[in-house]
């Protein structure tokens, strides 16, 4: 049995101005909301995998969705929320304006430390990633090969989880866009 972790593609929402942390949470919206870039070429091990696949999975976001419609047009999805992105807290800070991927570095590292204002904390997270690597699991056991298109941390919470569960594979995912990361299991 095999489980592909492919991460969606380059959003097409680009804007990198210099924002608030308020203002960070309308940036991720439109982030989630703008699809993804169409590119002229896939990597070639991406579209091995999910070709072959018995069975196709992504989150329920967008940028997910569409990414797995671009690299195999006449598979049918299965959409879950389960596989979303982990969401970053934002915190009360007030006039100072940064670059979006350095607001989201640093919101990540206090999730990661544990601040979760007003978002599934990193405890939360990891549950969710257990179940979704369950879920996972259950279908490969089912359809023997699966792949899912999600998100770059939530789709690593995932692979240590299907590392712990006997799983064979990196211990890291990829975090490139469109690069897919493979796990094992032989029965």
């Amino acid at each position: 049995m095999e489980i592909s972790l492919i991460r969606h593609g380059k959003s097409k929402f680009t804007d990198s101005h210099r924002i608030t942390v308020n203002e960070f949470n309308n940036w991720v919206k439109n982030y989630d909301d703008k699809g993804v870039f169409e590119e002229d070429f896939y990597p070639q091990e991406t579209l091995i995998k999910i070709q072959s696949a018995n069975m196709v999975m992504a989150s329920d976001l967008k940028r997910s969705i569409e990414s797995a419609k671009l690299l195999h047009q006449a598979i049918k999805i299965t959409s879950i929320p389960i596989f979303r992105e982990t969401e970053l807290p934002i915190p009360l800070v007030k006039g100072v304006k940064l670059n979006p991927s350095i607001w989201a570095l640093i919101l990540r590292c206090l999730w990661f430390m544990g601040y979760s204002k007003d978002c599934e904390s990193i405890f939360n997270a990891k549950r969710r990633a257990q179940k979704a690597a369950q879920l996972l699991i259950e279908h490969a056991q089912e359809h023997n090969s699966i792949a899912l298109v999600g998100h770059g941390f939530f789709n690593m919470l995932i692979a240590k989880e299907l590392l712990k569960n006997g799983w064979i594979g990196k211990r890291k995912t990829s975090s490139k866009h469109w690069n897919c990361t493979t796990y094992y299991f032989n029965t």
